[in-house]
């Protein structure tokens, strides 16, 4: 089978590139900084969202099924740069030419990674080739919206009607996985604040598993899999989380309830 990689981002507001847009003084603080730029999105949307361009990589966790195991990890530690983080995904994805996999990674981790990716200077030949290096990539690429290299679940889900996405901890959760661990998506500026950036890193890697897990309910659902496959593909993600020592992989493990796996 080809390499499957489910993955997940965690971003904070991009500071010092919202000071230099609005001319902002060095001496205000990071959290007033912020609030201006949420409450100028607010304005202008009603929602205090930030664009992606202005969102600052933080953390990239990644499940990573090849042909002889399961992988679970994390890009980006508190002492290592964005550039660094973003290079290091992309590196991977021309390594192993994965099968992309996200929850609304269409609508917000991938954008999110292309516009610092462009502001950072990092290289992804792989994930922009559309035929020019490779043939294959003409017909199935990660960029084309309804080729498979990328798979969005949560679009795919939806059939490419916005008004039909679902939230990955609800359908997570329905499912019996075990759904968002220790925050919520919300909270991470803050956590950021508080120097929460390892709370940040355990919360985006549960989001990576279940993200993996949906893939592997979606290849059943899709008959890719059969019920026994489907436990077997279980069973390799259990056993790299059983490995773990970090508590919070000792909360999913409680919380991961699926009878289908079992």
């Amino acid at each position: 089978m080809a390499p499957v990689l489910a993955f997940d981002i965690e971003t904070v507001p991009d500071v010092a590139g919202i000071r230099r847009l609005y001319e902002l003084p060095s001496s205000l603080p990071d959290e007033e900084v912020a609030e201006i730029a949420f409450q100028k999105r607010r304005t202008q949307t009603g929602s205090d969202f930030l664009p992606p361009q202005l969102h600052r990589v933080l953390v990239i966790s990644c499940v990573l099924r090849d042909a002889d195991h399961v992988k679970v990890w994390s890009i980006g530690e508190p002492a290592e740069d964005e550039r660094a983080a973003i290079q290091r995904f992309w590196d991977g994805v021309e390594r192993y030419v994965p099968q992309l996999v996200s929850w609304n990674g269409g609508g917000f981790d991938l954008p999110v990674l292309n516009y610092r990716g462009l502001i950072n200077g990092v290289s992804a030949p792989r994930f922009w080739d559309q035929g020019e290096d490779n043939r294959d990539f003409k017909w199935n690429n990660y960029v084309s919206r309804y080729h498979s290299r990328h798979l969005d679940l949560m679009d795919v889900l939806a059939l490419y009607q916005p008004r039909n996405n679902a939230p990955l901890d609800d359908v997570a959760q329905l499912a019996g996985f075990p759904g968002k661990i220790g925050m919520a998506g919300s909270a991470v500026w803050q956590q950021y604040r508080d120097g929460g950036i390892e709370r940040i890193r355990n919360y985006c890697e549960a989001d990576s598993a279940n993200t993996y897990l949906l893939y592997l309910r979606f290849q059943l659902l899709r008959g890719a899999f059969d019920a026994a496959h489907y436990k077997r593909e279980c069973a390799l993600l259990r056993a790299a989380v059983e490995k773990q020592q970090e508590p919070h992989w000792r909360e999913f493990l409680e919380r991961w309830t699926d009878p289908l796996a079992r």
